[in-house]
């Protein structure tokens, strides 16, 4: 397989960040150059599917899993810090039970260890409104994915996406046809028996269901050092709705 698109900034310790789905590396430019100014070697990655990676019809989290730990091994990474949201903190989980010998902590944002019913058909029936052989401009995109989207920051975020692949042809980086197959799998749990004994903490957004205090017991099955704390003022995407508080409370648990 090809290796994982990423942006290295900084020198020290290693941190990984994984984007969440329909996300990509971009997303966590700003956290991530505030990490490396504090003296962590930040890997921002594209995961499968997503960003400036491969596109590949297979899509599960052993192979995403997998797709990091190759990463770590070509660049020669030790004892790496792991930060994921969502998708990628699902990611992030089966990395670090399936190869607990290279990640020394790991940071779980607004996600749980537990299978979640497919619930992006809105987002996705709207991207794959968008006919892309026709479409000329950002705007017109927005225009379309309104009729599906009313939230003006999650289609911001998912135009993030769109790119100019030659002259006349708008694109988009994620392989949406792909993806839009894969829900199930996007949903999927980690293994039933999977396990990680190294220090763990679980973020979660205050107005976020994703996670809640009743996961614990299933959090601490799979990961019994994990702590669970709260980010104020935020939902799903909480390291960008209070990027302040995320870093403090990131910072706080990587440099303990």
């Amino acid at each position: 397989m090809p290796l994982l698109h990423s942006n290295i900034l900084g020198k020290g310790t290693p941190l990984l960040i994984l984007h969440g789905f329909l996300g990509m590396l971009d997303n966590w430019k700003t956290l991530g150059s505030q990490y490396a100014e504090a003296g962590f070697e930040v890997h921002l990655l594209d995961q499968r599917n997503h960003g400036k990676s491969f596109h590949s019809s297979d899509f599960n989290y052993d192979l995403l899993a997998k797709d990091v730990f190759d990463y770590i091994q070509h660049y020669q990474l030790k004892d790496v810090i792991v930060i994921g949201h969502s998708m990628g903190g699902k990611t992030g989980m089966q990395l670090a039970c399936t190869y607990p010998k290279v990640v020394s902590k790991l940071l779980v944002a607004d996600i749980a260890p537990k299978y979640y019913p497919p619930h992006h058909d809105d987002i996705l029936n709207g991207l794959n409104a968008i006919d892309l052989d026709t479409v000329t401009s950002r705007t017109e995109a927005d225009k379309l994915l309104a009729k599906h989207i009313t939230n003006f920051g999650v289609r911001q975020f998912l135009l993030k996406n769109l790119y100019w692949k030659s002259k006349e042809k708008l694109a988009f980086r994620f392989n949406l046809p792909v993806l839009s197959t894969k829900m199930e799998e996007v949903g999927e749990n980690i293994g039933s028996i999977a396990n990680f004994q190294g220090p763990t903490l679980f973020l979660r957004g205050d107005k976020s269901e994703y996670v809640t205090m009743r996961d614990l017991p299933e959090i601490k099955r799979h990961f019994p050092f994990a702590e669970l704390d709260t980010i104020e003022k935020a939902g799903h995407w909480l390291h960008a709705e209070n990027p302040e508080s995320f870093f403090e409370k990131s910072m706080a648990f990587m440099k303990g």
